[in-house]
């Protein structure tokens, strides 16, 4: 299979680092133009000067912006342009008891992992209806099925993503605009990387036995017994957005390497 997504622009947010710049490496690949996005000035040239050396001919943007208020996302708008490819990829997590988990707490999670993906759905999706022809993912997380209990707040959030974008799907059934969630489970990206070094510091293991103890203890259901890579959450989210997934629309699609044990 030959994914060539050549002439189509692609917004994903949060991609200055991880899943979300893998994502962006892998549309690139594939043809698509790219903008790139994350909050500071410096992480988006750093994030674009390496995808355009990595990919001969890469057409990336970026664009620095706050996509957790309205003020931010308008901004990233007015600089993005156009695009019939959105992936909201921006997201936070932390490790928190339910009982310290502020209103302030359950609010930004709000804000930053969900308002983030309707405001930019809300601008872009019209355009895309119009030219009936479209793509927006979702990046969920294994989480929101199996609730977290160390992250409450994280797991809403991503539950709330599976319900925004099916209702999206069905608001757009009958165009050629397909709107998926992918849910990753424990990915090795640079947050749960930082995350891992940081837990390392304290002990005489290595981040790489923090990992694995994580998966034993945290997600034993886990079938490939690790951590996913960035790249291999941006595979299903390169072809999600291909012409060749017209028909796959309205759907959570699992890259959780087996954590959720359900069949459908």
């Amino acid at each position: 299979m030959k994914i060539d997504l050549s002439g189509h622009r692609a917004v994903i947010s949060g991609s200055t680092a991880g899943i979300g710049f893998a994502i962006a490496k892998g549309l690139a690949e594939a043809g698509a133009a790219v903008v790139i996005n994350g909050r500071q000035e410096s992480a988006v040239k750093d994030a674009v000067k390496q995808l355009t050396q990595a990919v001969a001919g890469a057409k990336a943007d970026g664009v620095a912006a706050d996509l957790a208020t309205p003020k931010g996302v308008a901004e990233f708008l007015r600089r993005a342009g156009t695009a019939d490819i959105l992936v909201n990829n921006v997201g936070i997590f932390e490790p928190k008891p339910f009982d310290e988990i502020t209103d302030t707490d359950w609010q930004r999670f709000f804000d930053v992992n969900v308002m983030s993906g309707i405001r930019l759905s809300r601008h872009f999706l019209p355009a895309m209806r119009a030219k009936n022809w479209g793509r927006v993912v979702f990046i969920s997380s294994e989480s929101a099925l199996n609730i977290p209990t160390e992250m409450i707040h994280y797991g809403m959030t991503k539950t709330a993503q599976l319900a925004v974008a099916r209702g999206l799907a069905q608001a757009m059934a009958g165009t050629g605009v397909t709107v998926n969630a992918v849910l990753p489970g424990p990915t090795r990206s640079k947050g749960v990387g930082d995350f891992l070094r940081e837990m390392s510091k304290g002990s005489q293991q290595s981040a790489e036995t923090i990992e694995k103890d994580f998966i034993a203890q945290n997600r034993p259901s886990s079938l490939i017994r690790r951590f996913a890579t960035p790249e291999e959450v941006a595979n299903m989210v390169v072809f999600v957005c291909s012409e060749q997934a017209s028909a796959t629309t309205g759907s959570a699609l699992r890259v959780d390497g087996g954590v959720i044990q359900y069949i459908v």
